[in-house]
């Protein structure tokens, strides 16, 4: 972020830029709320919020649409200030930063759970694991889901405290400080240190921190299930025989969607990672700084959206794939049937119950 003094100077140059800020904010956040809506409508109306294979997706659906919102609220507090607008304006930043979080877990847990369902079906092919080692990985499902939302909101607890308790919002003066992840928190530099303005400080710094430790983690983590997942597959694939076309066309399938979430997710959340970093060491110019703006309120406001393109979508068609499989196999392409044929021939032994599996979407 920019420094406070540098801030002013933008203040008077870059209006129209804020202005227009403001809009793609507002504009991103709608779709995004949208986007994360249809999959939660979809899995409460469709009674699969249970499922172990949507519950995952509908928790980073509800995080998705709570970060919407936060987004929303603060392009309309931006044109719309009110008495308390600091006050309202750093807890909103606060709050926004728990969703952040809060999304890069539940995606974490989203993928660990597509590779947990490929290796429970994996191991019940070969070596007919019993239930209760799938009972065991649910439980541990059950627990990851947990503490995808208790974490993030452990991290900002000194935030919202400390925050409070030293007046921190009161650096939330300039008209532009309800655009998420745009205020700056520290106390200018020109006024003498207090101890409540080391605290803003220390408490800026920090939130910038959990921001950018968070994304890595969960980008590291994300790189490392996947590909931990597309090894998995392919042993799934040779343990059945002989590989026709129908199955080399499914590993293709996989190696693509293994490159492509990591860069949807990297993507998604780049210019904001870039911009905590400049933070960080306070070396940015106002053009760089502004196209960075820019750039995040069109990528990092949009994530709802891109979840429901990038994860939704997918597993709408692979259910109903798997649903439409018998009754309309000569209406598609080859390449669908011979997926669909695939989906059948790879199914585990037994009661035909993993209609809703989500594994293979990867």
């Amino acid at each position: 972020m920019a420094l406070p003094a540098e801030a002013d100077r933008l203040d008077g140059g870059w209006q129209e830029v804020y202005s227009a800020l403001q809009w793609i904010q507002f504009t991103m956040a709608m779709l995004s709320v949208v986007g994360s809506s249809s999959i939660i409508a979809y899995a409460v109306f469709q009674n699969a919020v249970r499922s172990p294979e949507v519950r995952p997706l509908f928790y980073l659906s509800l995080s998705d649409l709570f970060l919407g919102m936060c987004w929303l609220a603060g392009a309309l507090l931006y044109s719309s200030p009110t008495s308390q607008q600091d006050l309202i304006c750093y807890n909103l930043q606060a709050t926004g930063q728990v969703f952040y979080v809060a999304s890069f877990l539940y995606t974490v847990n989203y993928t660990w759970h597509l590779y947990m369902d490929l290796k429970v079906k994996y191991n019940q092919n070969l070596f007919r694991v019993p239930p209760q080692v799938v009972d065991y990985a649910s439980c541990v499902g059950r627990i990851a889901t947990i503490l995808s939302s208790l974490i993030p909101f452990l991290l900002m607890v000194p935030v919202f405290c400390l925050g409070n308790s030293s007046n921190c919002y009161q650096n939330f003066s300039q008209k532009h400080g309800c655009l998420l992840m745009h205020a700056e928190m520290a106390e200018p530099p020109s006024q003498p240190q207090s101890p409540s303005g080391s605290v803003c400080r220390a408490m800026h710094f920090y939130s910038i921190g959990v921001f950018l430790v968070s994304f890595l983690i969960s980008f590291v983590a994300i790189l490392v299930i996947l590909s931990q997942a597309r090894g998995l597959y392919k042993r799934f694939v040779n343990s059945t025989g002989f590989l026709g076309d129908q199955q080399w066309a499914m590993i293709k399938m996989v190696e693509q969607r293994v490159v492509f979430y990591p860069v949807a997710f990297f993507c998604c959340w780049a210019p904001a990672v870039l911009l905590g970093m400049l933070k960080l060491t306070a070396s940015t110019t106002s053009k760089i700084y502004m196209a960075l703006l820019i750039l995040q309120a069109l990528t990092a406001a949009s994530q709802g959206l891109l979840n429901c393109l990038v994860y939704g979508w997918t597993q709408h068609v692979f259910l109903s794939l798997k649903r439409d499989s018998r009754r309309d196999v000569d209406t598609q392409t080859p390449l669908l049937r011979s997926q669909k044929k695939f989906y059948s021939s790879t199914g585990p032994a037994g009661p035909p119950d993993t209609e809703g599996s989500s594994s293979t979407l990867l």
